[in-house]
Parts: C-alpha cells; sequence; structure tokens
C-alpha cells in the first residue's frame, strides 16, 4: 500500500478533486487552510502580502491505484502551471 500526499493550491480544488473523482478514489483525509513555500509556488501565508493557502489531501490506496493517481496528477501538473499540485508517496503499512 502507499499514502499520496497531494499538496496544492487552494484555487485549484476543483481540478484536484475531479482527479480523485476520475481515479474512483472516494477514501481520503482533507486539511483546508495551510500555509508554506515552495520554490516554484511561491509563498502562500494566507496574508495581505503571502495571499493565498494550500489544502493537503492524503490517500491510502493499493499500489495500482498510486500509480493511476500519480499518473493524473502529472497530467493535471501540465495544465496547471505555477498554481499546481504536488505529489508525494510514502509506503503505508496498515494495522490489522
Amino acid at each position: 500500500m502507499k499514502m499520496i500526499m497531494l499538496s496544492y493550491n487552494e484555487a485549484v480544488e476543483d481540478e484536484v478533486m475531479g482527479v480523485l473523482e476520475r481515479c474512483a478514489l472516494k477514501n481520503y483525509t482533507k486539511i483546508n487552510g495551510v500555509f508554506g513555500s515552495g520554490e516554484t509556488s511561491g509563498i502562500h501565508l494566507g496574508n495581505d502580502i503571502w495571499p493565498g493557502k494550500n489544502n493537503l489531501i492524503f490517500i491510502a490506496c493499493e499500489d495500482n491505484q498510486a500509480k493511476q493517481l500519480l499518473a493524473c496528477v502529472k497530467e493535471l501538473r501540465k495544465t496547471l502551471g505555477k498554481e499546481g499540485v504536488k505529489a508525494f508517496v510514502m509506503p503505508l503499512e496498515a494495522l490489522t
């Protein structure tokens, strides 16, 4: 299993949620309104000087679903440019 973390600008919420829908991924954890700084996206602190916020989505999924999701995110990144979305992959062990 994999844990995929998507970090993205709140402005592209609909596009990111559309990717999850196309990949038939219904189970996720989302954190709205996080702050940060990225090399290509700049600083997002939700204030007048550095406006904007990011959101995080965590998706626990099987390896084949992770590959499909990452391929869809890669395609989405081509259309979004700097506003973008980034994906991070971590191994996951579920407790039984």
